[in-house]
């Protein structure tokens, strides 16, 4: 096992990664609880798979613990499946000290996050992510929120957990596209400030995707290692060090609210085709090599990812897009700032071009 530590002084807190650890999960859990008992909170497509092993760890550490099995799909990250959430916690009972188990991807780990952050004014959780988005990059740095007609992620708070469990051996049940959508958030690592990251994926990323552990494992340790150092410095994105985890999104999350938040188009296939997005307005303005953008581009198609608006399924203007991203969290003193970037591994945050800007670009992409 691999153990990382994300430094927030008292809140500081452990990601563990091995294969197997679901097994270990009431290992790592039960000396964290004042009681014996715990509440799991997963999905049916998680459920199915993965819900027994990690009840039996915690039964065998003399841990009793419920369950609520919640639909699958990003519908659930909404007031009606918070609301459903927060009334069954209060149900069993739960106590401040108590830690809720959230096993599954990031739209469990988001719910889960978000509601122990409300429940009795907060109480404690412990991601187990069990998609590579989640393991990559959802699960560790505290953000939780739900969804609204409004935008993604617009209700929220920072919460951090408690532990992270990342047991890369549940990708293999995992479909070959939302293998895809996670990969993306890999990808974006490189392009963030790690230009040395991004020629490895070039390299490795087919073999990832084929079911490589080794290149699955490395490329969980360096994630979640980098996100852990951009928290740290960053928590709560006041200082735009945390704010280029964001590269892509801005884009991203304009295709999903154009696409329903729906299965037409998943987070991390937005977020592919949202980078793209970024680099070629980068290169556009002058801002980074044409090449870089190219390239960027050339890996993301290669290895099946949307990686323009067509790709993405979006046939819609510019204003239209750019009127969604008028509702991004991001927004201050009325602008929009902008994950750029001066080529692969030099992104930046600005301010220096407004929505209409932003339309005319969309509108010849």
């Amino acid at each position: 096992m691999e153990r990382l530590t994300v430094e927030l002084g008292a809140r500081s807190y452990d990601i563990v990664i091995g294969d197997g650890l679901l097994d270990a999960v009431g290992a790592q859990v039960a000396p964290r609880l004042k009681r014996p008992r715990t509440m799991i909170v997963t999905d049916a497509h998680v459920a199915d798979l993965y819900l027994a092993r990690v009840s039996a760890s915690l039964a065998a550490e003399g841990v009793a613990a419920s369950s609520l099995v919640l639909p699958a799909g990003e519908g659930t990250k909404s007031w009606e499946g918070l609301a459903r959430l927060t009334e069954w916690l209060i149900g069993e009972g739960i106590e401040r000290s108590d830690h809720v188990i959230a096993l599954g991807g990031g739209v469990i780990g988001d719910l889960v996050g978000f509601a122990c952050s409300i429940v009795k004014r907060g109480c404690a959780f412990v991601q187990v992510p069990t998609t590579l988005l989640a393991q990559v990059d959802s699960s560790v740095g505290g953000k939780t929120a739900i969804n609204v007609a409004a935008g993604k992620n617009l209700i929220g708070a920072f919460h951090q957990p408690a532990l992270v469990l990342i047991d890369p051996t549940t990708l293999a049940t995992l479909p070959a596209r939302e293998l895809g959508a996670g990969y993306a958030e890999v990808v974006k690592y490189g392009l963030i400030d790690d230009a040395d990251f991004f020629a490895w994926c070039e390299a490795n990323g087919a073999a990832l995707l084929a079911g490589d552990g080794a290149a699955r494992h490395k490329a969980i340790a360096h994630s979640v290692s980098a996100k852990a150092r951009i928290v740290a410095a960053d928590e709560r994105e006041t200082q735009d060090v945390r704010a280029l985890l964001n590269l892509g999104h801005s884009f991203g999350h304009a295709l999903e609210a154009e696409t329903g938040y729906s299965d037409r188009l998943l987070h991390g296939e937005a977020v592919a085709a949202g980078m793209v997005l970024a680099h070629q307005f980068s290169a556009a303005k002058g801002l980074c090599p044409a090449a870089d953008a190219a390239r960027v581009r050339d890996h993301l198609a290669g290895l099946g990812l949307p990686h323009s608006l067509a790709s993405a399924g979006i046939n819609s203007g510019g204003a239209a897009l750019a009127a969604h991203m008028a509702h991004d969290k991001k927004v201050r003193g009325g602008k929009l700032p902008l994950i750029l970037t001066h080529g692969i591994g030099r992104s930046f945050v600005t301010d220096d071009y407004g929505l209409d800007t932003v339309a005319a670009f969309l509108d010849g992409a």
